[in-house]
């Protein structure tokens, strides 16, 4: 089956953009063998602050743990988290 010619269409603002998006099926007019894999070196995950109350002597543990490290206690900590709850096996 021959697929439709993709044509994007000039929106006049941000909300009738993101109309056209949530309503397109991008199947009718590519097929997975049209794509090629691209990378975005530069392209940084966006990050939030966020505020946690730890007791004191589990600060100062992590902060000697950093120090004896090289690496500041913060990143240590998300460092932790990342391997606990995001990947599991990473080493």
């Amino acid at each position: 089956m021959m697929k439709q010619t993709f044509n994007l269409p000039a929106f006049t603002d941000e909300d009738e953009e993101r109309d056209f998006w949530a309503e397109i099926d991008l199947s009718d007019y590519f097929e997975p063998g049209d794509f090629e894999r691209v990378s975005f070196p530069n392209l940084k995950p966006t990050s939030r602050s966020i505020s946690i109350r730890f007791p004191e002597y589990v600060l100062d543990a992590v902060k000697e743990r950093a120090n004896a490290m090289g690496v500041p206690y913060q990143a240590l900590i998300k460092e932790a988290v990342i391997k606990a709850f995001v990947d599991p096996e990473a080493e």
